[in-house]
């Protein structure tokens, strides 16, 4: 019912985009941790498997052996989907037999993309191959394009949705958590959210308590001063405001 993409950035950031024919499949779906990793639950989805999942990449277990662990734990694997990347970019995914097709996945370089109830395997292909290609991008937006590479070669086959982007740098929350659950256009309302994030919400949560500074910035003088610098430095970079 889905397809996703789960990604380590060279930031060490990590991210999840995923769109289905599904009322809100970002709230069941994706998931990641800071300085952890990413994956996303689908098909038949068991949002169960995703605790154990992120715990184990936090314990640096190799995420094959992982995987085959949780599965073993499910008697309904061969009904789900899963997929994940942890802090050293390792991947392991799995496409249950009894997933509907199209269904598969692909494993990359610090990516992994998979998906049910394709179009066909395409979907699949120009969703990594997007995402391979467009390396000088934002993350966020790197994300987002490849998924609608992804829609233009067939996406979900009964049509769309719902999407979600779900990114998390090196904190215990997310830097950007996006979720569109109902839209006859959801990768484009999704595109348009992350357009709006970048006004004030994405620079004000650089300024939140951090590891680093565990009262974060409270002079609110500063706080303007830094959405400003945000845009002054997007502007620079040639990337509109």
């Amino acid at each position: 019912m889905t397809w996703s993409i789960v990604a380590r950035d060279v930031s060490g950031a990590f991210g999840v985009a995923i769109a289905s024919r599904f009322f809100a499949v970002g709230a069941l779906c994706p998931h990641a941790l800071g300085g952890v990793g990413a994956l996303a639950t689908q098909a038949l989805v068991n949002p169960l498997l995703a605790a154990p999942a992120l715990e184990g990449m936090a314990q640096q277990r190799e995420p094959a052996e992982l995987l085959l662990a949780l599965l073993a734990t499910d008697a309904g694997s061969a009904h789900r989907q899963f997929h994940m990347i942890d802090a050293k970019g390792r991947g392991a995914a799995h496409s249950g037999a009894e997933c509907i097709d199209w269904c598969g996945h692909t494993l990359r370089e610090d990516f992994s993309v998979a998906g049910n109830m394709l179009a066909g395997p395409q979907v699949i292909e120009a969703t990594a191959d997007s995402y391979a290609a467009h390396a000088a991008l934002p993350f966020a937006e790197r994300l987002i394009r490849a998924m609608a590479a992804g829609e233009a070669a067939g996406g979900d086959k009964r049509g769309k949705q719902g999407a979600a982007l779900l990114i998390y740098s090196d904190q215990d929350y997310p830097a950007l958590d996006l979720r569109v659950d109902d839209h006859a256009e959801p990768l484009v309302e999704l595109r348009r959210l992350y357009e709006v994030s970048l006004e004030r919400f994405q620079p004000f949560v650089a300024c939140l308590p951090s590891r680093e500074s565990p009262s974060g910035m409270i002079d609110r003088s500063l706080i303007e001063a830094e959405i400003a610098r945000f845009h002054a430095a997007r502007q620079t970079c040639g990337t509109p405001a």
